[in-house]
């Protein structure tokens, strides 16, 4: 039974973890406006999914050579999926980002997060309904 609840709620899950670090990558966009030489970043959503659900890696599996090596962090692993965007005009300091963008991406990122936790919510009470007869 848990098998079961598990392959119905992986799929969401998994999607609420990659919008949640598209969001992460946004915020950084935006963030960064005024930083001479940034370049703005972006995911490629339905492949990052794709990758996350099938539990291919994002990127290369960094080696410890030595005992006193820290392990890598989640962020550093699915780095691996961040792209540069491209560029429509960049800013005489060599800045790309263009807050316009960014802010239809952000809100856009975020209006999709919200309905995904409100359809795992709704599947969840169905669920309980379910479960409590």
């Amino acid at each position: 039974m848990a098998n079961r609840l598990d392959t119905e709620l992986q799929f969401h899950a998994q999607a609420l973890n990659v919008r949640a670090f598209r969001q992460q990558v946004l915020a950084s966009n935006i963030a960064n406006a005024d930083t001479p030489g940034y370049k703005a970043r972006d995911i490629d959503f339905s492949k990052s999914l794709q990758d996350a659900v099938a539990g291919r890696a994002q990127s290369v599996a960094l080696v410890r050579t030595a005992a006193g090596h820290l392990e890598p962090s989640r962020q550093a692993l699915e780095s691996g999926s961040v792209k540069y965007r491209t560029v429509l005009q960049p800013a005489i300091d060599g800045n790309t980002v263009d807050m316009d963008v960014e802010r239809a991406q952000f809100a856009d990122n975020a209006l999709h997060y919200e309905a995904n936790l409100q359809f795992l919510n709704s599947k969840l009470k169905a669920l309980l309904a379910a479960i409590q007869g």
